[in-house]
């Protein structure tokens, strides 16, 4: 008897005690960083989970700007954000490659508060087939961009007036949490931000600025290379493989995405999914990156390895996806090689599957 209960006291005890430590250890600690009254800057802010924060950010009673590159663009997202909220938004037109014109919109608009790095640009296909230019272009845009909207407003940021706790937001994207086919160049430029972020915390805590990292699955949005006519658009480009993958996390709405974005920088979290898929990923990729809440911590130890387990079977399963593309592939090939030289052409009729028109 006596040694059960010392059995079941040393079960509470030890989950309690890890409380206690990750209370103790974890840094930076939690914060809460109002939006009312502030200044929130949103690059991307033109359309979709942009456009959708904009409107979010301006019901809640913030200052907001919004900076794009299509100037008519932003037009129409300032008329639908007065017309859904009445109030007027200050819009830029400027592209986030070119550090000057950025560096002047946020002079412009002046000390910002919440800093949210939005834009984006998603062209999926297998790096052996895409082209240098628009690699260059996803890494220019998602990541140099990135860093040039920051440098432009990080002076004024730690001169913001009213000294109160600041945010800078990076939108990355569950592709910068893992690796996916055909998402070779936009995973690169997504898994930069991560650094850029951990980095850039130890940077500015002492300034009271708390940075986070967004990782929305795919999102019902336009994507920047619908605004550049030498691109092609996305769902023409993605690879069959991308598509089967992906699938196991599905798409949300920008409005959902922004709602929890917007929720992840009022509490000052670090990492911040959007769905259980993401939430799922948050703590399996956890690793170094800081954490505000003991809890999540708890969280993040108690079931690291169990979920390394589980990023073993998806892993399991989506390699066993690729070979079984693949192996349907060479054995269309060596159809139609066969047909090609018997002259049965009528034997390609029963073996379209995936690859036939």
């Amino acid at each position: 008897m006596a040694l059960a209960l010392l059995s079941l006291l040393l079960v509470l005890l030890l989950p309690l005690s890890l409380l206690v430590v990750m209370y103790i250890i974890v840094r930076p600690k939690s914060v809460n960083i109002p939006i009312k009254n502030r200044h929130v800057f949103i690059t991307g802010g033109s359309s979709g989970i942009g456009l959708a924060l904009a409107h979010r950010a301006a019901q809640e009673g913030a200052r907001v700007s919004i900076l794009a590159r299509s100037l008519e663009k932003l037009e129409e997202a300032k008329r639908s954000i007065h017309l859904a909220t009445g109030i007027e938004v200050a819009t830029f037109a400027a592209d986030v490659r070119d550090f000057e014109a950025v560096k002047k919109a946020v002079d412009e608009a002046g000390p910002v508060d919440v800093l949210v790095v939005n834009q984006g640009v998603f062209v999926p296909q297998e790096l052996e087939s895409q082209e240098l230019d628009e690699i260059r272009f996803m890494i220019d845009v998602n990541l140099m961009g990135s860093f040039n909207v920051i440098k432009a407003a990080l002076p004024q940021m730690k001169k913001r007036p009213n000294g109160g706790p600041a945010s800078i937001a990076l939108m990355s994207s569950q592709a910068g949490q893992v690796g996916i086919y055909g998402y070779t160049a936009y995973s690169a430029s997504k898994f930069g931000l991560r650094g850029l972020a951990e980095a850039l915390q130890q940077e500015v805590i002492g300034d009271n600025i708390h940075v986070s990292l967004i990782f929305p699955p795919d999102t019902e949005t336009p994507g920047l290379e619908e605004e550049d006519t030498n691109l092609i658009a996305e769902n023409k480009r993605k690879p069959q493989l991308t598509s089967i993958i992906a699938a196991s996390s599905g798409a949300m709405k920008a409005e959902e995405v922004a709602k929890k974005t917007l929720n992840g920088i009022k509490s000052g979290s670090f990492i911040v999914p959007c769905n259980f898929e993401g939430f799922l990923l948050s703590i399996a990729t956890a690793g170094l990156s800081p954490q505000r809440s003991f809890l999540m911590a708890f969280v993040e130890v108690v079931a690291a390895g169990l979920l390394r387990f589980a990023g073993l079977c998806f892993q399991w399963n989506w390699y066993g996806s690729i070979e079984s593309w693949h192996a349907q592939k060479k054995s269309k090939l060596d159809l139609e090689a066969f047909a090609d030289g018997c002259g049965y052409e009528f034997l390609l009729d029963g073996f379209r599957g995936p690859f036939g028109g």
